[in-house]
């Protein structure tokens, strides 16, 4: 039982300290956490098969991932998609894309050829309109500072009736409740929202009209 009190009290400790340093300074997550972003332990506490569910990501698709990071979930995703779907997999690092770049040249992944790394800002997609299925983001839209800017931009991009799918995890140092999250899509102009998970992690949903 002190163990966990222990536990429970340090968690609770960083969370106030890294809001605390999160409201002064505003900066997208380094490229050298990355291996532990790409971790068997946070697939663990996050499972790609849920967050794929949660998200409306089907075969054939055409995918946006919005700060795709070291490629955490990139691959499962694109293995969802299968063959005839395509992954667009955006980051604003170089750094972050490199490892996603290399996490693909390796000889488990050499099945997966619909992944395109691509360096761009959330702010400026380079993508005609409508040209997703879907969109999402993974523990990113509040990392960005101009969140109503980027999500017109995705928006923007995704063709009628395309999803955007905000996903947020408790152990993140910018993590919002969920009704902040709803709050943010409808204000963006989505409809038909929804939401799935509980506090640990949970998944907003909408739709473009």
């Amino acid at each position: 039982m002190r163990i966990v009190l222990y536990v429970l009290a340090a968690f609770i400790i960083y969370q106030i300290l890294i809001r605390l340093i999160r409201k002064v300074f505003h900066f997208p997550a380094p490229a050298f956490i990355g291996r532990f972003l790409d971790s068997n332990i946070r697939r663990a506490m996050q499972p790609p098969a849920a967050l794929i569910r949660r998200s409306g990501i089907q075969p054939g698709m055409r995918v946006l991932e919005i700060g795709c990071g070291s490629g955490a979930y990139t691959l499962e995703i694109a293995r969802a998609v299968g063959a005839t779907g395509k992954v667009v997999a955006l980051d604003i690092q170089p750094g972050m894309l490199e490892q996603l770049k290399n996490k693909l040249t390796r000889s488990e992944n050499t099945d997966i050829r619909n992944v395109e790394p691509l360096l761009a800002s959330a702010y400026q997609l380079p993508f005609q309109n409508g040209s997703f299925d879907a969109a999402f983001m993974i523990t990113v839209l509040q990392e960005i500072p101009d969140k109503w800017r980027a999500l017109a931009e995705v928006r923007r991009t995704l063709r009628p009736g395309g999803i955007v799918a905000v996903t947020e995890w408790l152990f993140d140092p910018d993590y919002p409740l969920k009704q902040t999250t709803l709050r943010l899509l409808k204000e963006a102009g989505f409809e038909n929202i929804d939401s799935s998970g509980n506090l640990w992690t949970y998944t907003v949903r909408g739709y473009r009209q």
